[in-house]
């Protein structure tokens, strides 16, 4: 029988528990050992985690109104140092969302970002606050929903709107459909075209997949469930209409952060939390279990690095992250 453990070629957790990445030590003592969240052990590693070098590294150059840089730029000119690019990682890392400075970007995103009439989140804002409703993405809108429900701000209205936004707008459609001709499809082609955008399909169901199950709507699951056939249509990386073809080389380099962009180790980890266990998966989970090294650790093979305010790890090298993240996938797939 195998089991996730038999998978591994040597045990890693005592490398990912080194105090130098609070992060790391925290989500593997929770989501690996299943050390219950109010032990003293566990408690004090979330604590050292808005201390971390990283974390102040980024805080370091925010804004007290809660932005990085100009507050125009939270997008595009400033891609992946703006307001927004700062937000995943910090979301991506455990910042605490009842930090101050945490709080405040999440407001000044709202504000900004956000339109107010659809929820969507949109790339700019309009000069009287809001985000413009012909700006909006999928892909932005499902990182933004999931940063805020990452952030604590699950029961806020505005969030909820976002959410809707998903619900009601978000296809996943593989080339069959015809496109509808009202708003938002017509004015969006690359995300909403007859085959629909992978980045947004894979971020709009990143987000629904952080809500609380308790807390899933009805629309909510409907989303989640075409979500998923979606991607497992695809096995993961492949062409659905010809299983022999990869869709996108990069999906199979292992990333951390992913930004707007994803691979197998993101897509695994979203369905894998879900509780899906399908078929059409285990090629994905066959790949990347071959990637593991000698020492149970996975190397860091694509990044951003040299573009955000700080590096995170180094490319080429074993990840503390995609370690993390690998080892998460196969525990859940394998028990």
């Amino acid at each position: 029988m195998v089991t996730w453990k038999s998978i591994l070629k040597n045990d890693s957790t005592n490398w990912l528990l080194e105090d130098s990445n609070p992060s790391v030590k925290y989500f593997t003592l929770v989501d690996i050992l299943d050390k219950s969240r109010k032990t003293t052990e566990v408690l004090e590693s979330r604590k050292k985690i808005m201390k971390s070098e990283l974390i102040q590294k980024i805080l370091l150059k925010q804004n007290p109104e809660g932005y990085w840089f100009e507050p125009e730029n939270f997008y595009i000119k400033r891609k992946y140092k703006g307001t927004v690019w700062n937000f995943i990682i910090l979301a991506e890392i455990g910042a605490d969302g009842n930090d101050k400075r945490i709080k405040k970007t999440c407001e000044f995103i709202l504000k900004n970002s956000q339109n107010k009439e659809s929820g969507g989140f949109a790339y700019c804002s309009l000069k009287s606050g809001g985000g413009a409703d012909s700006k909006v993405l999928p892909c932005l809108t499902g990182n933004m929903v999931w940063c805020m429900i990452r952030s604590g701000y699950i029961d806020d209205l505005r969030v909820q709107k976002g959410i809707e936004w998903i619900t009601t707008y978000q296809r996943f459609d593989d080339g069959i459909q015809e496109l509808p001709k009202n708003w938002p499809y017509k004015k969006h082609i690359n995300c909403f075209g007859k085959h629909s955008c992978h980045m947004g399909a894979v971020k709009t169901l990143k987000a629904l997949t952080e809500i609380p199950e308790e807390k899933r709507s009805k629309d909510v699951k409907i989303t989640i469930k075409n979500g998923v056939e979606y991607l497992l249509k695809h096995h993961i990386y492949k062409r659905s209409h010809d299983l022999s073809k990869i869709s996108k080389p990069s999906w199979l380099q292992l990333s951390f952060p992913h930004m707007y962009q994803s691979d197998i180790l993101e897509i695994l980890a979203i369905l894998t939390r879900l509780g899906y266990k399908d078929n059409r998966m285990q090629d994905a989970i066959d790949i990347l279990s071959s990637k593991q090294n000698e020492d149970g650790s996975w190397n860091l093979e694509r990044t951003f690095n040299g573009r955000f305010i700080t590096n995170i790890e180094t490319k080429g090298k074993p990840s503390k992250w995609i370690t993390l993240n690998a080892l998460r996938i196969l525990k859940r797939y394998y028990n």
